[in-house]
């Protein structure tokens, strides 16, 4: 029998009926066809399912539909804004760090919930952070060097942000 679950998916509200043991990944590929977050192991091995929930990484084949009732959900058809691609997205396609792609919407949200946590993380905490993301075509380096660059990326984005803000209050208190 179904039951109704409200969420909040990519910044809107949504309101679904489903079944009680749907997986989250059976939600977005099956019933609601946002096919970025990809099927692959179903044993939360792989990362190839990963997605944002309340900000921090999940595997969608380990997480009942059910347990996003009230909560936030971010994919990877969420990431981007209308004024492009997450500095994420962007670093992975600039860097190679994409190759057949099937595994890259996985390391791009797991990414972007640890860069979110972490801003300037090293090698080895970038390393430790995707470790239960698996990729079968780029040997890693690809990816670890378009997460740095993402980090460094948001880091000037920041600093730039901070800089506009500094001038703006210099000009007010000069009028």
């Amino acid at each position: 029998m179904k039951m109704p679950l409200a969420f909040n998916l990519n910044g809107r509200t949504t309101t679904v009926d489903i079944e009680p043991y749907w997986t989250l990944q059976r939600l977005l590929r099956d019933e609601m066809d946002l096919t970025g977050t990809k099927e692959g192991c179903r044993t939360g091995n792989c990362g190839v399912c990963t997605v944002m929930v309340d900000g921090q990484a999940v595997k969608s084949c380990l997480i009942l539909a059910a347990q996003l009732n009230g909560r936030d959900l971010i994919t990877i058809e969420g990431l981007a804004t209308d004024e492009g691609l997450d500095p994420i997205q962007r670093a992975f396609v600039e860097y190679g760090a994409i190759q057949c792609g099937y595994c890259s919407p996985g390391f791009i949200m797991a990414t972007r919930a640890f860069l979110n946590e972490n801003p300037h993380p090293t090698r080895t905490e970038i390393a430790e952070a995707l470790e239960g993301n698996l990729c079968r075509c780029t040997g890693y380096v690809k990816i670890f060097e378009a997460v740095e660059a993402a980090a460094a990326a948001g880091a000037d984005q920041r600093v730039a942000q901070r800089s506009a803000i500094l001038s703006r209050e210099a000009e007010s208190r000069g009028r």
